[in-house]
């Protein structure tokens, strides 16, 4: 008798399901932040960007925001205001209701 229980128990393991191993898909990588560049402030760099604010400025033909010179001329808010600086320095630019505009 003891031959058929240990009979059984083993028939019992060799039903019962095998565990499947599951692989887990790895977490995707959050894609790094763009490092923000740094504003180099000097005279050539700043006499650059008040020629992308005047060249902005006269394509436009109109009085436009910071935000909006930046947009036109592909630079950042803080360069705009760098070259805007320039610009009002050498009287090439004034103010018209809060924005800039060819003097």
């Amino acid at each position: 008798m003891a031959e058929k229980k240990a009979t059984k128990a083993a028939a019992t393991k060799a039903a019962a399901p095998k565990k499947e191993t599951v692989k887990k898909a790895a977490a995707p990588k959050k894609a790094a932040a763009p490092k923000k560049a740094t504003l180099v402030i000097n005279a050539e760099n700043a006499g650059f960007k008040a020629g992308d604010v005047y060249n902005a400025l006269a394509t436009a033909q109109k009085a436009l925001s910071v935000a909006e010179i930046a947009k036109a001329a592909k630079i950042s808010n803080e360069e705009v205001i760098l070259g805007a600086g320039w610009l009002l320095k050498e009287g090439k630019i004034a103010d018209a209701e809060g924005k800039i505009v060819l003097a």
